[in-house]
């Protein structure tokens, strides 16, 4: 997911890169976007009827504003994210809401040879992209190849990462795909669903991609018909879609806006029929009149520290400030108590979740003893902090318990562009605060704990981890990720999470919960998701 979600977190979905990308977006291709937009803010005024009177659009309004392009192997920002959602399909698609995987371009599920190396995959027959040509395994093997051989090696797209266990994709006919894996990988079906199939003809080279980035189209239930960052997205129902997740509704618009009192102004004014992040002040007040859903996500505000440079690099130093903060308080104080202590990477409501051998519990005397031991007396350092609306809440709480420790911390709160393009990267950085959320791209702990702690980018780049320890992460995902067993598999990623907790080069306060408000009187079917983004996919309107 920062972000993600800053995703999705990101949070969730770097937010544009809060917490979870690579690459900032051009002012060029916002640009491009919001040249696409053929009118002015989507509005519930434009709501389509049929003959009869029955509503045929849906209307939500999202807590974040368009900041990346669409295509998929690289868009991670929380819109983009959504809108893909219900413009492209995997072969293997996760439901938004219940995470449980479900065949999308598949026909049926993928079969293994007998040593795990070959997957053969088929297509659903007749499937169509929205311009209504033909979805094949040529375009299949295409959308995978793109991110695992780019064009450009140096900047490998953002979902490169999650496949690297993948050899190479073909297409045995027109409706068969075939996989070498250079390894085993017990978590292939519902990995693949990272991965959205493009039309080659539509992506064929840098110059094709860059177009299809801002015009995308792909082979799911609705297509995007204009975007803008200040507007928002209109979307319709695709003609061509033959799957099982068939469009209920003949349009759908998600505006847009960062701004918590305008969402909520939207539903109670009846512009829309459901909204994302609640306020959480405004929780009580909606309940009752709407349908409120809270859930546990993955989305955390972590701490991040160089730990290269002194006295970061010393892992007593990181831990006393975990111990240092008293997580209840500030959940209660900035959350309004809609969120969880970190009692592991993984939230409590993962299917997978464990806890750490070491939980940060509130203890200012171990936190300064810790300081004592490590020989770090009177720090100062500056805390750089994104600037998410969650974290921005939270930070001046962290500075205040630090306090309590003798800790000297001065809050600088910048965009997470300027964050992870300009402070991170320089040898100054010493402390970062920030969210992240990559669980709106899967949700088990190999996906989860590869986006922070493996690669380049995160523990290389971004938090200067010792490569010792890069190293033994990776290999228990490796070994874990080709396990038939799924005991062993645990077993390994707790192992995994236990360092993670115990080193803190990169590791979470709390996990947050979300919260979506929809009016039950008017919209039927609607879910929300434990992530960033609203998803409309088996929703429909009541009259």
């Amino acid at each position: 997911m920062s972000t993600p979600t800053e995703t999705f977190g990101p949070t969730p979905h770097r937010r544009w890169l809060s917490a979870r990308g690579t690459r900032a977006l051009s002012i060029s291709a916002v640009a491009a976007l919001a040249l696409t937009a053929c009118s002015g803010g989507p509005s519930s005024t434009n709501t389509v009827d049929n003959a009869d009177g029955a509503k045929t659009s849906i209307e939500a309004t999202m807590a974040f504003t368009l900041s990346s392009g669409f295509d998929p192997a690289n868009a991670s920002s929380a819109v983009a994210t959504a809108a893909n959602q219900h413009v492209f399909e995997g072969l293997i698609d996760l439901d938004p809401s219940t995470r449980e995987p479900y065949l999308a371009l598949a026909k049926s599920q993928p079969t293994a040879s007998a040593d795990g190396l070959t997957w053969t995959v088929q297509l659903r027959d007749g499937a169509k992209f929205s311009d209504g040509s033909p979805v094949t395994a040529e375009d299949v093997a295409h959308s995978f190849t793109r991110v695992l051989q780019p064009a450009d090696p140096a900047a490998p797209p953002l979902m490169q990462g999650f496949i690297s266990f993948i050899e190479s994709v073909t297409a045995k006919d027109d409706t068969t795909a075939e996989f070498k894996l250079k390894s085993p990988f017990a978590l292939f079906p519902e990995r693949i669903a990272v991965i959205k199939i493009v039309p080659k003809a539509k992506t064929a080279d840098a110059e094709a991609s860059k177009a299809f980035d801002t015009a995308p189209i792909g082979s799911g239930p609705f297509k995007l018909d204009s975007a803008s960052k200040e507007s928002g997205l209109k979307l319709s129902k695709n003609p061509n879609y033959n799957g099982s997740k068939v469009a209920k509704v003949e349009t759908l618009t998600l505006n847009t806006t960062t701004e918590a009192s305008a969402r909520v102004a939207d539903l109670e004014g009846g512009r829309v029929q459901a909204i994302e992040q609640v306020p959480y002040l405004n929780v009580d007040s909606l309940k009752g009149k709407y349908n409120v859903e809270e859930k546990q996500a993955f989305n955390q505000v972590f701490l991040m520290f160089n730990n290269s440079a002194a006295p970061f690099n010393d892992k007593r130093v990181r831990q006393a400030l975990h111990y240092a903060i008293d997580k209840d308080s500030v959940i209660k104080t900035a959350l309004n108590g809609f969120g969880t202590p970190a009692s592991s990477y993984l939230d409590e409501g993962n299917a997978n979740y464990q806890k750490a051998a070491t939980v940060y519990n509130y203890d200012v005397a171990k936190a300064k003893a810790l300081l004592a031991e490590a020989g770090a007396s009177n720090l100062k350092f500056t805390l750089d902090t994104t600037d998410n609306a969650i974290v921005k809440d939270v930070a001046p709480l962290l500075v205040e318990a630090w306090k309590a420790i003798g800790v000297t911390a001065t809050l600088n709160t910048q965009p997470s562009s300027a964050i992870y393009g300009d402070v991170v990267p320089k040898d100054t950085f010493r402390v970062l605060a920030a969210s992240g959320d990559p669980s709106v791209f899967g949700t088990d702990p190999d996906l989860l704990m590869r986006w922070f702690y493996h690669g380049e980018t995160w523990p290389t780049k971004r938090y200067r981890w010792d490569e010792a320890h890069r190293t033994q992460i990776t290999g228990l995902l490796d070994k874990a990720a080709q396990s038939t067993d799924e005991t062993e598999r645990k077993t390994l990623w707790k192992q995994a999470l236990d360092i993670v907790a115990e080193e803190a080069p990169l590791y979470p306060i709390l996990h947050t919960k979300v919260v979506t408000a929809s009016d039950k009187t008017k919209l039927d079917g609607f879910s929300s998701a434990g992530t960033t983004g609203l998803y409309f996919l088996e929703s429909s309107r009541k009259d």
